[in-house]
C-alpha cells in the first residue's frame, strides 16, 4: 500500500462556518431570516455576522467564552456564526434560569462578554459584580418589542448597546474556517437536575457532522421554511442554526412559543419544518387554530412522545419524526426511521412504532443497550439496560470537570443514564431514566409505559408518573394528570383504562390533578420536584 499524507490539497478542517460562507456567496438574494417585519437575505445575514465577529475579535482572545442570553431572535442566530468566526466559544444561556443559576454558569465558563436581550436584563442585574471574568455586558434590543423595555431599577449605563459597537466595526478580512477542527465551538450547560449544571463541550468537527445529519434526516433544502420553536440555547438548537443555513433555507424566528403564533406562521409564512418537545406537539395539536395542512414535518424529542399525540398530528397531515439524544451528543443521535411496511398498520399500532427511539442517524454510530458488565442485553424488547453511545457526535467532555468526563466515558462509551430495550429489528426504545424507574416488589416499572397508558385516554392532556415509598412493596407508582380543557373523567375510570393497557401491578395506586407540571425549558418534566412533594 502506498504511503498517504495530509496536506492542504486533500484536507480542510471541518467547521460549520463553511455553511454560511457558502450560502451568502451562492444565494446572496435568498431570504435567510424572518423576524416580525425584519427580513435578511443571505448576503445581509453574512454581513451582520462579519460585523459582529469583528467587534468580538477586538474584545476577546482565541478560545475565550462569549455568553448570550436571548430568546430565538436573529441576533441569537447571528451569534452561532459570529462568535466562532471571531475565534471565541459560544455559551448560549437558558433564558428561563434564575439570576443565581445564570451567574453560576457565567462564572464556571469564565465568560468575558455577555450579550443580553433587553427583556432579560433584570436576570443578570448583578452579574458584573459577582462574576470576576465578566468584563462587559451588552444589551441587545429586539424590534418585536416596541419600544424595548429595560425593567425598572436596572442601571442601564452599566450596559453597552449592541447596535453601537456592531455598526462601528471595521471592515477587515475574516477567515471563515479553523486550523483545528477539534477546537471548541460551543459549551452547552446541562439542566442540572441532579446537581450543578455541567458544561458540555462541542467541537467544530462534531457540529459540522451533526449538521449534515440534521439536514439529511429533516430533508432541509433551499425551500425549507424552518420555524424556531426549539430554543437555540438547547444543544445549539440541535445544531439546526448551522443545518438550515447549510441548506440555504429560511429561518423564521419566534420569540415566544404560543399556539396562535405557531399557527399564524404555518398559515402565512409557509412553515415546512419545526422541532420541539412533545409538549410543543401537544400545543400544536390541541390549538383552536389546528387544521389539516399540506406539508409540515415536526421533529420531536426530549421525552418519548405519546402515541396518542402522534396519531392526532398524523390526522392533521403532519409528519412526526421521533429522535433521541442528549446535550452530551449534540442533540439528536438516533431516529425512528419509517419503514414502508408500517403504512398498512392500524393508526394506533403505527403510532406506537413511531414513538420508539430507533436507530443511529447517518452521522452517528448505532446505540447499544447494555447491562452493568457492558454486555448487550437480549434484543427481545423487554430486557432493560442502559443506553450507551459513541462516535463523532459525542461531546469532547465536560468543561473543567475531568472526573465527571472520565465517569461518563467509562468503558469507551458515553453512558446516558437512560434505560431502554432493544427490539428484534434493531430499534431501541427508551423506558426511563435510571433514577426514575419504579422498583415495586422487586419488579421494574417503567414510568414512561404507565404515562403512555394514561395518555391514551381521550380526556388526558399531560401526565407524569413517579415512584413513592410503600411500606410493603418498597415503591408504588403515583400519577400526576392534567386533563384537557373542558374534559372530565373520574379516577376510577382512568385506573380502569390503564388496566386495559398495562399489567395490573404497574397501574398507579394514586392519581392527583395539579394545575401544571414542573418542566425544564426544553419540555422535560422535573420529576425530582414532584418527588419533593411526597
Amino acid at each position: 500500500m502506498s504511503e498517504t499524507s495530509l496536506s492542504s490539497a486533500n484536507y480542510t478542517a471541518l467547521s460549520p462556518l463553511r455553511f454560511l460562507h457558502r450560502s451568502m456567496n451562492v444565494f446572496p438574494d435568498r431570504v435567510a431570516v424572518i423576524h416580525g417585519h425584519r427580513r435578511y437575505s443571505y448576503a445581509e445575514f453574512g454581513r451582520e455576522v462579519e460585523q459582529l465577529a469583528r467587534v468580538l475579535r477586538d474584545r476577546i482572545k482565541p478560545g475565550e467564552r462569549v455568553a448570550w442570553l436571548s430568546p430565538n431572535t436573529p441576533e441569537m442566530l447571528f451569534a452561532h456564526f459570529a462568535v466562532p468566526l471571531a475565534g471565541g466559544v459560544l455559551v448560549a444561556l437558558n433564558s428561563r434560569l434564575a439570576g443565581r443559576e445564570l451567574e453560576y454558569i457565567l462564572d464556571h465558563s469564565g465568560a468575558r462578554l455577555l450579550f443580553v436581550d433587553s427583556e432579560l436584563v433584570s436576570a443578570v442585574a448583578t452579574a458584573r459584580e459577582t462574576v470576576p471574568s465578566l468584563e462587559e455586558v451588552i444589551e441587545v434590543p429586539d424590534s418585536t418589542i416596541s419600544p424595548p423595555v429595560v425593567p425598572a431599577g436596572i442601571v442601564t449605563d452599566q450596559y453597552s448597546s449592541y447596535l453601537a459597537p456592531v455598526d462601528g466595526s471595521k471592515d477587515e478580512p475574516l477567515h471563515w474556517g479553523v486550523v483545528d477542527e477539534h477546537q471548541v465551538i460551543a459549551i452547552n450547560y446541562t439542566s442540572g437536575t441532579t446537581g450543578k449544571p455541567k458544561g458540555v463541550m462541542y467541537s467544530h468537527r462534531g457540529a459540522y457532522l451533526n449538521s449534515f445529519g440534521e439536514t439529511f434526516h429533516n430533508g432541509f433544502t433551499g425551500a425549507t421554511k424552518y420555524l424556531w420553536t426549539l430554543p437555540m440555547f438547547h444543544c445549539n438548537g440541535w445544531c439546526t442554526p448551522w443545518a438550515v443555513t447549510q441548506a440555504a433555507g429560511t429561518h423564521i424566528c419566534l420569540r415566544t412559543v404560543r399556539a396562535d403564533a405557531v399557527w399564524e406562521a404555518i398559515d402565512h409564512l409557509g412553515v415546512t419544518h419545526l422541532c420541539g418537545a412533545p409538549a410543543v406537539c401537544s400545543t400544536i395539536a390541541e390549538a383552536p387554530q389546528a387544521r389539516r395542512v399540506e406539508s409540515l414535518r415536526i421533529t420531536t424529542a426530549g421525552a418519548p412522545p405519546s402515541p396518542t399525540v402522534i396519531a392526532q398530528l398524523e390526522a392533521l397531515g403532519i409528519t412526526v419524526v421521533h429522535v433521541y439524544g442528549l446535550t452530551e451528543v449534540y442533540g439528536p443521535y438516533t431516529i425512528c426511521e419509517y419503514q414502508d411496511a408500517w403504512t398498512s398498520q392500524a393508526v394506533e399500532d403505527r403510532a406506537a412504532l413511531l414513538s420508539r427511539q430507533g436507530v443511529g442517524m447517518v452521522q452517528a454510530e448505532n446505540a447499544r443497550v447494555v447491562n452493568p458488565r457492558m454486555e448487550d442485553v437480549p434484543a427481545d424488547g423487554e430486557t432493560m439496560g442502559e443506553i450507551v453511545l459513541r462516535g463523532n457526535n459525542v461531546m469532547l467532555g465536560y468543561f473543567r470537570d475531568a472526573d465527571a468526563t472520565a465517569e461518563a466515558f467509562a468503558g469507551g462509551w458515553f453512558h446516558t443514564g437512560d434505560l431502554g430495550v432493544m427490539h428484534g429489528d434493531g430499534y431501541i426504545q427508551l423506558k426511563d431514566r435510571a433514577k426514575d424507574i419504579v422498583i415495586s416488589g422487586g419488579e421494574n416499572i417503567s414510568t414512561v409505559e404507565v404515562e403512555q397508558a394514561l395518555l391514551a385516554h381521550p380526556a388526558v392532556l399531560d401526565v407524569a408518573v413517579i415512584g413513592v415509598p410503600h411500606e410493603k412493596w418498597g415503591e408504588r407508582p403515583k400519577a400526576f394528570v392534567i386533563l384537557k380543557k373542558g374534559a372530565s373523567v373520574t379516577t376510577a375510570e382512568l385506573l380502569e383504562h390503564a388496566r386495559g393497557r398495562i399489567a395490573k401491578f404497574k397501574v398507579p395506586d394514586e392519581i392527583v390533578y395539579p394545575l401544571e407540571l414542573p418542566r425544564t425549558p426544553t419540555g422535560k418534566v422535573l420529576k425530582f420536584e414532584l418527588r419533593k412533594q411526597n
